[in-house]
């Protein structure tokens, strides 16, 4: 049976499995990017902790975290509501194609509409075609005119 779990800052427990699956999302091939070290650790922690609209939600199964959504309140002007911008998901490999993605992200919907959210979004890369099923079959869509994500890096 899958739990979910909001991230409590406070809880050594929880902020050691955000950084360890935020990690492993970023050494999967979908990720690409380097894990962050023990320094950058403790400041993903301290950032998120301390960002007003941040949530971090988790799957568990039998006491262990396995699964991980990075999300972000936003606020749409067109629709004069708040909405749910979903940053990172993640399942350690070992858990992947058991249906907890599946069941994070129906949580995360779930939540958005008893909180009166007037959308979900969020990004998938154009190569991850597994996420992309997933998302299909929740009833995500391209946006209508399609939009792109485009980036300035700073850094």
């Amino acid at each position: 049976m899958i739990e979910f779990e909001l991230c409590d800052f406070e809880n050594v427990d929880h902020l050691n499995a955000l950084a360890e699956l935020t990690n492993h999302y970023m050494a999967d091939p979908m990720g690409d990017f380097p894990p962050l070290n023990k320094i950058q650790q403790l400041r993903l922690v301290d950032g998120l902790a301390n960002h007003p609209t941040a949530e971090v939600h988790f799957a568990i199964i039998e006491k262990k975290v396995v699964g991980l959504a990075t999300c972000f309140v936003n606020f749409s002007t067109f629709y004069v509501k708040p909405y749910l911008y979903i940053h990172d998901i993640v399942v350690l490999n070992e858990y992947r194609g058991k249906g907890i993605g599946k069941a994070l992200m129906e949580m995360l919907i779930i939540k958005s509409i008893e909180k009166g959210h007037c959308k979900v979004t969020l990004e998938v890369r154009e190569d991850n075609t597994v996420a992309q099923s997933l998302y299909k079959d929740l009833g995500f869509e391209e946006c209508n005119p399609n939009m792109l994500f485009w980036t300035k890096k700073l850094i």
